[in-house]
């Protein structure tokens, strides 16, 4: 998987975070970090909406010393990041796995998932779902036609306030843990 760099090492695997708009990205920089621990390179796509807030987009680049993809190039731009090695999806909201699911690639982070599929990347996937939308049917058969393609999921996390106010941590290495099987 890894291609000699020009200077005649291998390059580090690169991976792709795909970052949706759930409150728990704002902590992203920990998924990255760990990865980074791990001797992966990182590149980040994330949801327009994960744009608008969600996440401190100036240090997740100056964390990955790239930048964030959230719109798709035009032909005559040079490609920003190397095709991926492995594809982690966290947080993964409802949204962005039952459209996925459906092969709906109206965003550049869906067209990376669906694509990734197609190049037999390996995936995993950090679902951030409240339980009242993880109850939905839909929901549910994307999670069974997701997993029959091969897609690789962590705990479900929904991110509600345990009895003290305090929330769960959110296991972002995991995904990475994902990935070692």
């Amino acid at each position: 998987m890894t291609e000699p760099a020009v200077t005649g090492q291998a390059r580090k695997p690169f991976l792709y975070v795909v970052v949706c708009a759930a409150g728990i990205a704002a902590d992203v920089s920990k998924l990255i970090t760990a990865a980074q621990e791990r001797d992966w390179e990182v590149g980040v796509i994330a949801t327009p909406v994960a744009m608008n807030g969600f996440f401190d987009t100036a240090a997740v680049a100056a964390l990955t010393g790239r930048p964030i993809r959230s719109a798709w190039r035009t032909p005559a731009d040079p490609r920003p990041f190397p095709p991926p090695d492995a594809v982690v999806a966290a947080p993964a909201t409802f949204n962005t796995v039952n459209k996925w699911a459906a092969g709906i690639a109206d965003t550049l982070a869906l067209a990376t998932l669906c694509e990734a599929y197609g190049l037999g990347v390996p995936i995993a996937v950090l679902p951030c779902v409240a339980d009242a939308l993880a109850a939905h049917p839909a929901y549910r058969d994307s999670l069974l036609r997701l997993r029959a393609m091969g897609v690789r999921f962590g705990e479900p996390y929904a991110g509600e306030a345990g009895e003290d106010g305090g929330r769960p941590d959110f296991g972002w290495e995991r995904a990475l843990d994902l990935l070692d099987r």
